[in-house]
């Protein structure tokens, strides 16, 4: 194999596929990249860590030879990082070496036979929908910070996609808050199998979302794999095979019921719980807040640190009370909402909480009182 690439091009790509490679590996060839190079000038790029893989392809300014070959991600991705602005990058491949040319520098790097590269087997995947890049963003981006992250609820560790009704929702849950977006259904979607996307696939789509904002992506989904092509032809796809577990039912844990409306400044309320919680300590990071007529009361009690108390202007007419909070847990959905007020719907101390923008916001979040 022999071909010669813009530097720019190459990073761009590694930038993308590398991130996939885990660091520590015990199988080598997980810590390669392959690539292949065509005929018709042009370049495939491809990682795994055998349950998620990224392939990307890009143009060459010429291909010499034709081939495959694998060789170390991290390595290549930090010489293409430390090479000029502006130069091309020779890959030449022969007697198990590549070797990197660009100006005056020479690198010659170990290599794996492409033969020994896994590569995911898709399967048929029967579900084809296209979303645009920003819906797909705002749906990763108001839903994955409640990814629980306990291996031993593995059906928790990711966003779990589902259609109801005429709508696509995406939830997650770590058993203290539960984040729920839904947009319309694309067409297509229709009939498509409930899936639970793990969460570094969900991480590695979102960064590669942030370069194609403007485009549609393609979805191609079966219960046990999820393709997401961005870009068209031209494009990166990633693959990531799907978490095999029941995601629970939790509409149940959705209040309807809640009678008592509180309505604030979501900034203002946010910058008085991040105030008041500076005194929290890992033991005590519950914030209690005292409800009371048109304002609350925010305090906290640490037997280190003291106490710390702020008033902040509310609208609320309903029986005063007091209930406690995950200070973090708080300030994570508050910093998801992007109006001028944010609406708690409370029942009493020991009941979850519904929390959204208004009744038409497509993001919903729930979540779990403490003890104070």
């Amino acid at each position: 194999m022999k071909a010669t690439i813009e530097r720019a091009t190459l990073l761009r790509c590694l930038s993308h596929v590398q991130s996939v490679v885990e660091r520590r590996n015990t199988i080598p060839i997980l810590s390669n990249v392959l690539i292949e190079a065509a005929p018709d000038g042009t370049l495939r790029v491809m990682a795994t860590d055998l349950d998620l893989q990224v392939v990307e392809s890009l143009s060459a300014v010429s291909v010499d030879l034709a081939g495959a070959i694998t060789v170390s991600a991290h390595l290549l991705f930090d010489i293409a990082r430390k090479l000029p602005d502006g130069s091309q990058v020779s890959l030449e491949a022969a007697d198990n070496r590549m070797v990197v040319k660009s100006g005056r520098s020479r690198f010659s790097l170990p290599t794996l036979p492409r033969d020994d590269f896994p590569v995911i087997v898709e399967g048929d995947l029967p579900t084809t929908f296209e979303i645009s890049a920003k819906a797909l963003a705002e749906l990763i981006d108001r839903t994955r910070f409640a990814i629980s992250t306990e291996e031993t609820r593995y059906y928790l560790n990711g966003i779990f996609l589902h259609v109801a009704e005429d709508e696509l929702k995406a939830a997650a849950t770590d058993g203290h808050r539960l984040a729920r977006f839904t947009i319309a259904r694309p067409d297509g979607a229709e009939g498509m199998p409930d899936v639970i996307v793990p969460r570094k696939a969900v991480a590695e789509l979102r960064k590669l979302l942030e370069e194609a904002l403007d485009t549609n992506v393609e979805i191609d989904l079966s219960a046990s794999k999820i393709r997401f092509t961005l870009g068209g032809e031209n494009g990166v796809v990633l693959t990531s095979k799907l978490i095999d577990g029941t995601f629970p039912d939790y509409t149940r844990v959705i209040p309807t019921g809640n009678d008592k409306l509180l309505k604030l400044d979501p900034k203002s309320f946010f910058e008085g719980v991040d105030r008041v919680a500076t005194i929290a300590t890992e033991k005590t990071r519950a914030v209690k807040m005292g409800l009371d007529h048109d304002k609350v009361t925010l305090s906290v009690t640490s037997p280190d640190n003291g106490t710390a108390a702020e008033e902040i202007a509310a609208d609320y007419s309903a029986e005063g009370f007091e209930i406690g909070f995950n200070a973090n847990y708080l300030k994570d959905i508050l910093s998801q909402i992007d109006g001028d007020t944010v609406e708690l719907h409370l029942a009493d101390a020991g009941a979850p909480t519904l929390i959204r923008q208004d009744s038409k916001s497509p993001a919903l979040y729930v979540l779990m009182p403490m003890r104070v």
